[in-house]
């Protein structure tokens, strides 16, 4: 179980490196605007703070990543708190998203299911 968490938990971080990519570097493309039902105009207004929200989803990515590198590399236990915490954090934000709006649930699902099914897995593997 601890593989498969560490491998769903390394794919959500990969998907946060990519929803960096659209809120900090294509925010007003035509991919970025239509995955985010976004206008050209609103694009345009909100590009400073979609900059500033993609590297938040970064810095989660990187905790996760850094975490599984650590992991191993033979620290166990400091890897797998930093993969706690960096998917933990992905996971609160998907709730706060969902809370958030109904409309926005769809959103907060494709955020939120891998690194729910990562700790799931995880916790599985460390309380065995």
């Amino acid at each position: 179980m601890t593989i498969a968490g560490l491998v769903l938990v390394g794919l959500a971080a990969a998907l946060h490196v990519f929803i960096f990519y659209l809120e900090s570097i294509a925010w007003t493309s035509p991919r970025a605007r239509a995955t985010f039902g976004t206008t050209e105009a609103e694009a345009e207004t909100t590009k400073s703070l979609a900059f500033n929200q993609g590297f938040y989803n970064l810095f989660l990515a990187l905790a996760v990543f850094i975490g599984l590198i650590v992991f191993g590399a033979g620290s166990a236990a400091v890897g797998l708190t930093l993969v706690f915490v960096g998917a933990g954090s992905m996971l609160a934000a998907a709730l706060v998203l969902a809370l958030s709006s109904r409309e926005l649930l769809a959103s907060a699902l494709k955020q939120g299911t891998l690194p729910l099914f990562g700790v799931v897995c995880l916790l599985a593997g460390v309380l065995v």
